[in-house]
C-alpha cells in the first residue's frame, strides 16, 4: 500500500502534558486540554491553515522558497545591514535566524540537545503570534501579554513557563549582540521578571519527590535483570541517570577500596566542571557481573537486555522444537528500530513506568531514586556530603535533591515547645 504523503495532521494526545498536539512540519503544535473544546476548535483552525498552505503558491507560480535556500539569504550578517541601513526587521526573520544558532550552538558529543528543541517550540509560539511586528516595537507589554496566552491555550506550568519565557530572552539578547536590534530591547525585556509563586494563573508544578525504598523493592521482581541491577546501583549511589546508562569499565579507577567513576560525558562539563562519582563495596557488588566485558562497551546494554530475554523465553518454551515457530524466524528483514548498545534516559524511565503499570503500583522515576540517596545521606552526614555525592557546584542546589530532615526540629519541639 502506497504511503499518504499529503494526509492531514492527525489530532493526537500528548502523554506527558495531557495536551491535544498535532505534529505539523516536524514540529509539535499544542491545542490546549486533550478534547475540550478549546482544542478541537485550534485543531479546526490548524487544517484551515493546512490545507491553505498547501494549495499556496507565489505569483509566478513557483512554490515559496525552502529553509535551505532562505538561510543563504536571511542570515545574521543580512539582517544587521538591514537595521543598520534604518529598514526594521521582523520577529519571524529574528527567529529564523536564531533557530538556526541554537541547533548549532546546542550541541553535545555530535548530537543537538533538548534544549534546541525547547528553543523551536517557544519561538514557534512567539512568531505565530508576533512574526510580523518589528523587534523594536516588541516590549514588556507585548511579552507579558505572549505569556499570559501560553497560560490560557497550552496550560504550562509556572516553573516550564519562566524558563521558556527566559529562553525567549536571551534570544533577544543574542539579537543585541549581533547587532540586530538596539539594547534597549533586552533590557526593556529583562525588567518583566518571572512569573511568582501563588501571584499568577499559571498552575503550580509537583516537585520531584523522594521515592520509598519499599515501593522501589516492589517493583524490582517486574524489571529486566538489567535495568534491576541500574536501579540498585543508582539507589547506593546517587548518580544521575544518564551516568548510570552511560557507565563503561574504562570510565571506573577500581585501584582502590572504593572506585572512583568519571563520566566521559556529564551534565556540566560545558561548564568547565569536572564530575567524579565514589563507588563503595555495595555498588560494586551490584555493578560487578557487568564489568566482564569490553573496557569500551557499555556497562548496562538494551541488546543484551534483549537478549537475555530471548534465551529466558526460549528455555522456558513449551512447544516443542519440532513444532511452531523456530528462534528468529518471525523477525523483520528491516526492524525499524533495534536495540542499542547504551540505555538512553527515557528508555531506563520508560522500564520502570511499564513494571510499575503491571504490578499496579504507583509510577516513580530515576531522578526519584537521586532524591532519595540524596536525602539520607543528608541525613546521615550533612548537608556537604550530599553536595560532594550529587556533584552539584553549589549546596542551594542540593536543597532541591535532599529533602530536609525534620527529625530534629520535632526534638527541639518536644523538649522546648
Amino acid at each position: 500500500m502506497p504511503r499518504l504523503f499529503h494526509r492531514p495532521p492527525k489530532y493526537c494526545l500528548h502523554r506527558g502534558t495531557k495536551q491535544a498536539v498535532v505534529s505539523l512540519a516536524g514540529q509539535r503544535v499544542y491545542l490546549g486540554p486533550y478534547g475540550s473544546e478549546q482544542s478541537h476548535e485550534k485543531y479546526r483552525q490548524v487544517l484551515q491553515d493546512w490545507h491553505r498552505r498547501r494549495h499556496e503558491q507565489t505569483p509566478g507560480g513557483q512554490q515559496p522558497p525552502s529553509e535551505e535556500r532562505l538561510a543563504t539569504v536571511v542570515t545574521p550578517a543580512a539582517l544587521r545591514s538591514k537595521w543598520r541601513s534604518g529598514v526594521a526587521v521582523s520577529i519571524d526573520e529574528l527567529v529564523f535566524v536564531y533557530r538556526r544558532h541554537a541547533r548549532e550552538y546546542y550541541v553535545k558529543n555530535g548530537k543537538k540537545t533538548r534544549e534546541a528543541e525547547l528553543v523551536v517550540e517557544v519561538t514557534g509560539h512567539l512568531g505565530k503570534q508576533h512574526g510580523r511586528t518589528k523587534v523594536e516595537e516588541f516590549g514588556p507589554v507585548e511579552l507579558d501579554a505572549f505569556r499570559e496566552s501560553l497560560i490560557d491555550e497550552l496550560d504550562w506550568s509556572r516553573d516550564y513557563l519562566n524558563k521558556q519565557v527566559s529562553r525567549l530572552v536571551t534570544m533577544f539578547k543574542w539579537c543585541v549582540k549581533k547587532e540586530i536590534c538596539s539594547p534597549r530591547v533586552y533590557e526593556q525585556l529583562k525588567a518583566l521578571g518571572g512569573l511568582k509563586k501563588g501571584r499568577t494563573r499559571a498552575r503550580e508544578s509537583e516537585g520531584v519527590v523522594p521515592v520509598e525504598d519499599a515501593l522501589v523493592d516492589e517493583t524490582l521482581p517486574a524489571l529486566p535483570e538489567i535495568v534491576a541491577a541500574m536501579v540498585r546501583f543508582q539507589r547506593l549511589t546517587g548518580m544521575r541517570p544518564g551516568e548510570v546508562c552511560e557507565l563503561r569499565p574504562c570510565d571506573l579507577d577500581r585501584s582502590g577500596v572504593v572506585c572512583f567513576y568519571r563520566p566521559w560525558s556529564h551534565k556540566t562539563e560545558h561548564h568547565e566542571r569536572d564530575r567524579v562519582a565514589a563507588v563503595g563495596p555495595k555498588a560494586q557488588s551490584v555493578l560487578g557481573p557487568f564489568l566482564d566485558r569490553t573496557e569500551q562497551s557499555y556497562c548496562f546494554s538494551p541488546s543484551e537486555s534483549v537478549e537475555r530475554a530471548r534465551k529466558r523465553a526460549e528455555a522456558n518454551r513449551r512447544t516443542p522444537r519440532s513444532c511452531g515457530n523456530r528462534r528468529g524466524a518471525n523477525r523483520k528483514e528491516s526492524p525499524r528500530r533495534t536495540a542499542g548498545d547504551c540505555y538512553q534516559v527515557s528508555s531506563y524511565r520508560n522500564a520502570i513506568r511499564r513494571a510499575c503499570n503491571k504490578l499496579g503500583l504507583e509510577v516513580w522515576t530515576p531522578n526519584q531514586l537521586r532524591h532519595t540517596a540524596a536525602t539520607e545521606i543528608r541525613q546521615r552526614y550533612g548537608l556537604e556530603a550530599a553536595q560532594v555525592v550529587c556533584g552539584h557546584a553549589r549546596a542551594d542546589v542540593t536543597q532541591v535533591y535532599a529533602e530536609r530532615d525534620l527529625r530534629l526540629a520535632t526534638k527541639v519541639a518536644e523538649e522546648i515547645g
